[in-house]
């Protein structure tokens, strides 16, 4: 039987994990880091005692400052525990001062003895109020909240949003992987865990690589450490070339490391192009898109991957590989401003294998 783990929660959840329900466990709040035992009684005992918050505003109204402040706050919204109590956990960060300042504003008023013409207590301030519009995090600001909140990544996975491109590059997901003698595999994964040390011919590391099928551990000797010592670091994702044999004290494999890429490099070295389409906006004239087109790619064009624009209206469709002096390093910086030229799904790293 498979059990779920929800995302904690500050309507829902206790100091310890609880069940959920059959087939799910809840998430506690004292797995929080930053998250003390005393801000935790405090919310929890304010929500049995008057019910579950409404808001983010509702919240910072009813709960104690002086055990549950700014930073424990800040900690429940990079966690996924507040998500209930806001659109989003960006339009809550950034709402999170109003919101202290409308709970502060109440608090002396009530200090202040204000009342109403009945001598019962004026509420100073709304119990819920108007969140900032602004724009969602993206999933890595997401997940990296997740991570220095919780230690892992709860509500996704960093190579999730890489799957479809990396499929172009690596010979077979971690799941997959077998001893071969002699034959060399392209696999590409999380680095979840990293192991120096010091030996006789130098420095080595050992890397505990995840691509959520799997994991498996690889050697990087010490040649190979030098050469890309840079890019080894934990929560890095990588492209590793290697060689995989049987591992006899885990009962599955390991590979030793003979190369190794960041993501930018690997699309460097594993792209056959880079691929546009673009479409024509209703102006019967293509200038201005291939002007802002120029303006995005010029500042990459130090690279090694070709260009093709493929453009597209009603009545025709070209493709147009760009000259040699516009080959660029596909980075994602640059991948993020062609999607906002051009659209989401029409920006492709185009790969042999793909």
């Amino acid at each position: 039987m498979k059990l779920s783990v929800p995302t904690p929660d500050v309507n829902n959840s206790d100091y310890a994990f609880t069940p959920d329900g059959d087939n799910a466990i809840r998430y506690g709040l004292g797995a929080i880091k930053g998250v003390g035992q005393s801000a935790i009684e405090a919310i929890t005992t304010e929500r049995e005692t008057n019910g579950k918050f409404a808001d983010l505003f509702d919240f910072c109204r009813r709960i104690d400052s002086r055990r549950v402040n700014r930073r424990v706050i800040e900690a429940l919204i990079r966690s996924g525990a507040a998500d209930a109590l806001g659109p989003s956990r960006a339009a809550m960060m950034s709402s999170l001062t109003q919101a202290l300042q409308a709970a502060e504003q109440l608090e002396r008023d009530r200090s202040a003895g204000q009342s109403d013409m009945f001598g019962a207590e004026a509420e100073a301030s709304p119990a819920t109020g108007v969140f900032q519009p602004v724009a969602e995090w993206a999933e890595e600001e997401r997940l990296a909240g997740e991570k220095e909140t919780l230690g892992l990544y709860l509500t996704g996975h960093p190579i999730s949003r890489y799957e479809s491109e990396l499929g172009g590059i690596v010979s077979m997901r971690l799941a997959e992987l077998k001893p071969a003698a002699g034959v060399t595999r392209t696999v590409a994964g999380l680095v979840v865990n990293m192991r120096a040390m010091n030996t006789r011919r130098g420095r080595m590391a050992v890397l505990t690589l995840d691509d959520r099928t799997g994991r498996v551990e690889a050697v990087v000797y010490s040649e190979v450490f030098q050469a890309y010592r840079q890019l080894l670091a934990r929560d890095r994702l990588l492209v590793l070339e290697g060689e995989v044999s049987a591992d006899d004290f885990s009962g599955g494999c390991s590979m030793t490391v003979q190369r190794i890429f960041d993501l930018a490099t690997a699309r460097a070295h594993f792209a056959r192009q880079l691929l546009v389409r673009l479409r024509r906006s209703g102006s019967n004239d293509a200038t201005p898109v291939a002007h802002r087109l120029r303006e995005v790619l010029v500042p990459f064009t130090e690279g090694t991957v070709p260009v093709c624009v493929e453009y597209e209206r009603e009545d025709a469709l070209v493709r147009l590989p760009l000259g040699a002096q516009w080959c660029v390093s596909p980075s994602d910086e640059l991948l993020v401003r062609l999607r906002e030229l051009a659209g989401d799904d029409r920006v492709q790293v185009v790969y042999a294998n793909g």
